[in-house]
């Protein structure tokens, strides 16, 4: 049965370019615009971002806790992300489970809340806990397990009487509860796990506070004071810190609006420096009960750190109560034996400024490391606004007790990150300097003036800079004390082209191209020469041709290149060529052609050893690609770049010179090997040359023929190519290409072309639609339907039954694209493929019938009526 179709099918394919579609381009592109459609968002746009507003209602959690619904500002248009979960995007709760401190954000803005509450009591100098607190959290973490101790509290019934003794001994008695027997230790928590009981505890007390149940509440306090004397996990230690203190300082707030909500009188709440005289009984006798409370507490760390948590309390009771509570809360640090909590203990009673701490430094004279741990703990603007003190203060230092360097050297880091005052800026500078520059120890010395570099380069001009790297130098040069300090003078080049990245004024630092060479170490010059080229990308913004430039950055790019060898990485290589060709696009002479010429000749016999810079120079220089591109070793490299270098010739009108370039891509094309290096790994190489080659006869269709050779030569010699090449056994790539060829062939045939390279006159305007050019494109197209048809017949096979459906369905999708099926012939030849692609059960259903939709949907355009009939001769047949 297939033979006979086939010698059906065989009868017919002379017809296909006789019948080939006449096109009109732009009438079938208007037909195939989608439908605009203005759109009216009123005051909504989609990208608009939705603003959420707080909602009134508040729903209760698991805990009890209350959590506002958010809501959108529009009520026509919902957030997709909020419209599940309670109003909470899935986004958000993954952010919040995967956060290591679950109560961040709640506990931050509390502690912003109080810091600005607090703002009056505290001068300028006075650094934030929750600046702090996110830095030790995310900075001290553990993976050993932790252990806590849990309680089980129940409250008991108060006695009822009036006797005030009666009602301090049932509360003594609730406190001794937790003390004796009703808690227990979990073992082996995760860190993660530590924090969600700290959060259980955190949300207890508030809960336990919000239904009065105060006692409760003291005693999860209590439990958590306790937990800050094990230091078995001690690198966790400043974490779990400030988790406890969090709760502690969540009791104390509480404690004190509890009692200063009491001293309201007609709804008018004590102003801010309220004295006690202000204060009512009742609230008196309330505060001084919490402190019994908590002076009744046994062991001593929970008994500190409770008293401590409500200390602002003290000015309920006496102008002077706080003052006199510190140095008896001092003392009692005393008997704390572990050293680490008692540090602890007292920064958290500590509440310091820098100006105290200075004149403690000044009284007891002499002591450098108190100074320089001043220095490293306080922020950096403090330190910078009182410079010159510092400085006087190093002066008088001992240096046997502690190096007046180092000193130094921490007075820098402050001063690379934070600006001191202007007048003061030269005087800092040069008093530093005259230290550090009469340091005899290569070592001491390069620390100390890798600091100061970048206070130098922020501050001053080339001027300064140029005389601290001839500083460097001169210290770093004898001995060959540089190959030692090889991190300290890449960190000192990374901060001179932070701060100079004007490239014009860099290289022209008399003593900076003096300092790189100082990096003898290969791999280390290298890793400079690429920070250096990256800083250039990134900051030149427009083209130059400074010679000052271009020589410094040649050389810095050459001993990049040179670095080049047979084990470097192909990744290392890739990001060499993309640092060197970045500055080869930033070069440009404008007109003077004849000099950049010339920087591209050097730059090639430069950078010979890495392909994708003879690529991006072959890019740039058509002259190169004659020579340059047959020593590229990637075939399609080149296959690529001779297409390319061809379009760009045609697009200038150089019509032999694209010749050229098209007839070395086809000489290329046997070449090709059936497997193909492709990031690593060997891949068959028919898929990339198909793309090729496709791109190809793209190109084919608007050159113009040779008046010496002939009728479609290059189309011709292509064609013989392919017929040549081995293809793989198993792959219809070469019919592919064939059937892609028909399409090439039915836009030759209209009387426009659907595309033009400007001022190059296409075959459509050189043969005017001659009958005896398209009777040789008819006899082209006979060839290539033969092999196709050959093909399909020997498919025939039964292994290959399914290639022959799927080839045949190709072929008609073809035919329906580019062929004239009102000829009855072709219409048949249609059917016959059509029927052939569901022959033997293989044809894809779902593909069949979209195409016979679209067909019916063609049928209703204009002049396609015949589509109508031809779809009643197409039918569907279901697989078995």
């Amino acid at each position: 049965m297939f033979l006979c179709q086939y010698a059906c099918i065989l009868s017919l394919y002379s017809c296909f370019l006789r019948h080939a579609r006449s096109r009109n381009y732009v009438s079938e592109s208007e037909v195939c615009k989608l439908e605009s459609v203005p759109l009216d968002f009123g005051d909504y746009h989609p990208l608009k971002p939705i603003t959420v507003t707080e909602s009134k209602t508040k729903k209760m959690n698991r805990k009890g806790s209350t959590s506002s619904t958010s809501s959108s500002s529009s009520s026509s248009v919902l957030d997709p992300l909020s419209s599940v979960l309670d109003g909470t995007d899935p986004l958000s709760l993954f952010a919040a489970a995967a956060d290591p401190v679950p109560t961040t954000a709640t506990m931050d803005s509390t502690r912003k809340k109080r810091d600005k509450d607090d703002s009056p009591a505290v001068g300028s100098d006075f650094e934030p806990w929750s600046s702090k607190r996110g830095e030790i959290l995310a900075r001290y973490t553990t993976t050993e397990k932790l252990s806590i101790v849990s309680g089980s509290f129940s409250r008991k019934a108060a006695t009822t009487g009036s006797a005030v003794s009666e009602k301090v001994r049932t509360r003594l008695e609730e406190l001794d509860d937790l003390e004796e027997g009703s808690q227990k230790e979990l073992l082996n928590l995760t860190q993660q796990d530590y924090m969600n009981r700290i959060e259980e505890l955190n949300q207890s007390l508030k809960d336990a506070w919000s239904s009065d149940q105060k006692v409760k509440a003291l005693k999860i306090v209590i439990q958590c004071s306790k937990l800050l004397s094990d230091t078995t996990v001690i690198q966790f230690y400043p974490s779990k810190f400030v988790l406890i203190t969090d709760i502690l300082d969540t009791f104390g707030k509480l404690v004190y609006e509890r009692i200063q909500s009491m001293c309201v009188d007609n709804r008018v709440s004590l102003p801010d420096n309220f004295s006690p005289e202000c204060v009512n009984d009742t609230a008196k006798e309330t505060c001084l009960n919490w402190f019994f409370k908590i002076a009744s507490i046994r062991e001593l760390i929970p008994r500190f750190y409770v008293e401590a948590a409500i200390l602002k309390c003290n000015k309920f009771l006496s102008k002077t109560g706080i003052s006199e509570c510190l140095p008896r809360l001092t003392s009692m640090i005393r008997g704390i034996g572990d050293p680490l909590v008692a540090v602890y203990a007292r920064a958290y009673l500590c509440r310091v400024l820098l100006t105290e701490m200075m004149e403690r430094c000044k009284k007891l004279g002499n002591n450098a490391l108190l100074l320089n741990s001043v220095m490293s703990a306080f922020r950096a603007e403090f330190i910078a606004a009182r410079s010159m003190d510092f400085i006087g203060m190093i002066k008088e230092c001992d240096e046997s007790g502690f190096p007046k360097h180092l000193l130094f050297r921490s007075l820098g880091l402050n001063l690379a990150l934070a600006d001191p005052p202007e007048n003061d800026r030269l005087q800092i500078l040069n008093e530093a300097w005259k230290v550090i520059t009469k340091l005899k120890n290569p070592q001491d010395y390069i620390n100390c003036a890798e600091v100061w570099v970048e206070y130098t380069c922020r501050h001053f001009t080339k001027r300064e800079v140029n005389t601290v790297l001839a500083d460097v130098i001169k210290h770093m040069t004898p001995d060959r004390a540089f190959e030692d300090a090889y991190p300290q003078l890449q960190s000192i080049i990374q901060k001179v082209i932070t701060y100079i990245y004007d490239f014009s004024l860099l290289f022209s630092v008399e003593k900076f191209l003096p300092f790189l060479d100082m990096f003898q170490k290969e791999s280390v010059r290298v890793e400079v020469c690429k920070c250096i080229m990256e800083s250039f990308i990134k900051h030149q913004q427009e083209s130059t041709k400074d010679p000052v430039i271009l020589n410094a950055l040649l050389h810095i790019c050459k001993t990049m290149h040179d670095s080049v060898n047979a084990l470097t990485l192909e990744d290392e290589k890739r990001m060499l060529a993309a640092l060197i060709n970045g500055f080869i696009k930033m070069v440009s002479f404008g007109r003077d052609f004849e000099q950049q010429l010339s920087f591209y000749v050097e730059a090639r016999s430069m950078f010979c050893n890495l392909e994708p810079v003879l690529v991006q120079l072959i890019h740039a220089c058509v002259a190169f690609c004659f020579i340059t591109i047959p020593s590229l070793s990637s075939i399609f490299t080149r296959l690529n770049l001779y297409l390319h270098s061809g379009q760009v010739a045609l697009a200038n009108q150089c019509l032999s010179q694209a010749d050229a370039f098209f007839k070395a891509a086809v000489s290329l094309v046997p070449e090709v090997p059936k497997m193909i290096s492709v990031d690593g790994k060997m891949r068959p190489s028919d898929a990339f040359l198909l793309e090729f080659l496709c791109n190809f006869f793209s190109t084919l269709l608007v050159v113009p023929d040779h008046p010496e050779q002939g009728v479609l030569f290059l189309v011709r010699g292509l064609l013989n190519v392919i017929q040549d090449y081995t293809w793989e056994d198993n792959s219809d790539d070469k019919i592919r290409i064939y059937t892609n060829v028909l399409h090439l062939l039915s836009a030759m045939t209209q009387e426009a072309y659907i595309y033009h390279v400007d001022k190059v006159d296409s075959n459509d305007t050189l043969y005017g639609g001659d009958s005896k050019f398209l009777t040789e494109i008819n006899k082209l197209c006979e060839t290539v339907i033969a092999q196709i048809l050959d093909h399909l017949k020997t498919l025939g096979k039964e292994e290959t039954l399914k290639r022959q459906s799927q080839l045949a369905l190709y072929f008609f999708n073809t035919i329906l694209a580019h062929g004239d099926l009102r000829n009855n012939k072709l219409n048949q030849l249609s059917v016959n493929l059509w029927n052939l692609a569901q022959k033997h059960g293989f044809a894809d259903t779902k593909t069949m019938v979209k195409t016979l939709e679209y067909i019916k949907r063609r049928s209703n355009q204009p002049e396609m009526s015949h589509f109508t009939d031809l779809a009643l001769r197409l039918p569907l047949q279901s697989r078995t």
